[in-house]
């Protein structure tokens, strides 16, 4: 079996597999989520091994994606790169004989009767945390027939096997992964064709005047949508991986600038982790304490990404204050009633018109590129939360700003990282101050002792045509 039966679940019933014939006369289908992408994708090769092994009775595989005119403040920025995305997707699947489907509208609404339509003998999706994302999945899986299959192909260690409930911090969730990573950290087979080549049929052009989300948010040009690219970003980065030891200073290149590509699915992480391994003369099997290895990139790579995934799968309230540990919920609410020196309304911080120009440059960098600075979306998030009127305005403020201009955001990472920034998620309890209560606390003078603020700053003036 090409794939490892933990990183399946069944979503409903289990009869299929070799020498047993399947529920319809149909294709299999692979419904799209969160892996688009062809290679290094455990999902669609499940697929394909199902095909294979229905033999004659399964009219090969369909790849389909239903795509939402809107979808959690999403802006033409991100669509733009997804729908790049998957023009190259398309032709791709294309080669391997494999026709592709897009529609448009709400998931819940239109995937039904398109899979119901085929008679599937099986359906297949990848794993998706989100908890939208996972109401659409229980209602598809409600409102069709055949056999459905759920594959975690976006972990390298399978979000149900690592752990089975929400994990405190990565502390935690550290020794349950690296215990496993020997087992799930192994190669991809290759992709090979289900049949002849086939014809791409999709109206692109129809398809992004279906997109209803806000136009005046621009596509960046600084990075190249698609798998290829992200193949190609990945090979740039392990080029100067030594470099990534200078990741927490904003006016360094540091960081991998990997992200976008691997939250839109067009690349896997556990392919990053693997060239990784075979740059650095690493065996796979034989990991042991990851925090020591390729400058943290591993740490950052595996536990603190599926830390993320972990916390908006077992927590229900991954974007509101109760999903916040219950000591940062009382210590918060604690100090409601202090004084605030300063309080904005989400324009001024739409606008980067704080008093702060260290905070505003930090805006300015995620609105006019489509990403911030790691160690700057600490900062960013955390004045957020001593500015604001309450905590939900600032969690609010935060997640909306995020999803509006980051290329990744609506990600487990996004989500995460403000939780932890606001609501000390992932985090321990700190020397009580006001506002904050024993929520970790930033100021602009630490980040002066960590990096050249002035220089940063300078990096983004206001008024300021984008550098793209």
């Amino acid at each position: 079996m090409v794939l490892r039966p933990e990183r399946l679940r069944c979503l409903r019933t289990n009869t299929i597999g070799p020498g047993i014939p399947p529920a319809g006369s149909g294709p299999v289908i692979y419904w799209i989520q969160r892996e688009r992408r062809v290679h290094d994708n455990w999902a669609l090769l499940y697929a394909i091994e199902l095909h294979r092994a229905f033999g004659e009775a399964s009219q090969g595989v369909r790849v389909c994606f239903c795509m939402p005119p809107s979808f959690l403040g999403s802006t033409m920025r991100q669509y733009d790169f997804k729908l790049h995305g998957f023009e190259e997707l398309e032709r791709e699947l294309a080669d391997l004989g494999i026709p592709f489907d897009m529609l448009t509208g709400s998931p819940d609404e239109e995937l039904p009767p398109y899979l119901n339509s085929y008679a599937p003998s099986a359906i297949v999706t990848d794993f998706e945390p989100l908890r939208t994302k996972r109401n659409w999945t229980t209602i598809v899986v409600r409102d069709t027939a055949a056999p459905f299959h759920q594959v975690d192909a976006h972990n390298v260690v399978p979000a149900w096997i690592a752990s089975s409930k929400e994990e405190y911090a990565a502390a935690t969730l550290r020794p349950k992964i690296e215990r496993l990573l020997p087992t799930f950290l192994e190669p991809y087979p290759e992709v090979v064709p289900v049949g002849p080549p086939v014809q791409p049929t999709t109206d692109w052009q129809a398809v992004r005047a279906s997109v209803t989300s806000d136009p005046r948010v621009a596509p960046v040009s600084w990075l190249v949508p698609g798998e290829q690219a992200g193949r190609s970003a990945l090979a740039g980065f392990l080029f100067r991986l030594d470099t990534y030891q200078d990741r927490n200073d904003p006016i360094k290149v540091g960081q991998s600038d990997l992200s976008p590509y691997l939250h839109f699915g067009q690349l896997a992480p556990q392919r990053a982790a693997l060239d990784v391994c075979t740059l650095l003369g690493l065996d796979p099997a034989a990991l042991g304490d990851i925090r020591t290895i390729a400058h943290g990139f591993l740490e950052e790579l595996i536990i603190r990404r599926e830390l993320a995934d972990n916390f908006t799968h077992y927590n229900d309230q991954y974007d509101q204050v109760s999903g916040f540990h219950e000591w940062a919920q009382r210590s918060l609410n604690e100090h409601r009633s202090d004084r605030r020196e300063h309080t904005y309304h989400y324009e001024v911080w739409d606008e980067a018109r704080t008093h702060d120009e260290l905070w505003n440059a930090a805006q300015r960098q995620m609105v006019r590129t489509g990403k911030m600075h790691g160690f700057m979306r600490m900062y960013w998030a955390k004045k957020i939360l001593e500015w604001s009127h309450s905590p939900e305005e600032a969690l609010a403020t935060a997640i909306a700003l995020n999803d509006r201009y980051s290329l990744d955001g609506r990600d487990p990472n996004g989500y995460a990282g403000i939780a932890w920034s606001i609501g000390g998620v992932h985090d321990r309890a700190w020397t009580e101050r006001p506002v904050y209560g024993k929520i970790r606390y930033m100021n602009a003078n630490g980040c002066r002792r960590k990096f050249d603020v002035d220089s940063y700053i300078a990096s983004f003036p206001p008024e300021e045509s984008s550098p793209e």
